[in-house]
């Protein structure tokens, strides 16, 4: 059994984070963890008809982010690895100073010293000279910054087009195989 962690912050672009959570509901051999932030429960009734209890039933199993006490707060606790989507800048920053008051912080420090995949999903724009550092120094503890930059070689035609191409590649980065977006074969 593969555990994957899932961590679903404030920022805008909840969808990101649940559609993960329906993509790895359908592949056997994977269970998932989900953190669920109160930003990210604000966010959920601002952009979608989804509510948190609905989200929740996505995941195998759901950790309160104010629960340092999780299993997932150990490195003892063996994980493929993490992905926050969306990341809010704030979880952002949190994650490059290890600054460990929330569970959804701490498994991802757990996730990087452990030396697991650890990819974030920032949803921010334009940035700053203190949103580029926080994602640099992120990167060179080991984190993977993989904001969502859509393609268009793939010729998407729905919203759902372009959130499976980022969610896609969030899974390329954990080995996990899917066919939620064509891969550019040459022009």
């Amino acid at each position: 059994m593969k555990r994957i962690i899932i961590g679903i912050s404030g920022a805008s672009g909840v969808i990101y984070g649940i559609r993960l959570l329906e993509v790895l509901k359908g592949i056997e051999g994977i269970e998932t963890h989900l953190i669920l932030t109160a930003g990210a429960r604000i966010t959920l009734k601002l952009e979608c008809s989804m509510g948190p209890e609905a989200v929740e039933a996505l995941a195998g199993k759901v950790h309160s982010p104010s629960n340092l006490a999780a299993s997932l707060s150990s490195g003892s606790f063996r994980t493929e690895g993490m992905i926050v989507a969306p990341c809010s800048m704030k979880s952002l920053s949190m994650i490059a100073l290890s600054l460990n008051d929330n569970l959804l912080v701490r498994a991802a420090d757990v996730t990087l010293k452990e030396r697991r995949k650890l990819v974030l999903i920032p949803r921010e724009t334009p940035l700053h000279l203190g949103h580029l550092r926080a994602m640099t120094t992120v990167t060179e503890m080991g984190g993977i910054i993989l904001p969502p930059s859509p393609s268009f070689y793939h010729r998407p035609t729905t919203i759902q087009d372009i959130v499976d191409q980022t969610v896609g590649k969030a899974l390329d980065q954990l080995g996990i195989e899917h066919q939620l977006f064509n891969r550019w074969g040459g022009g």
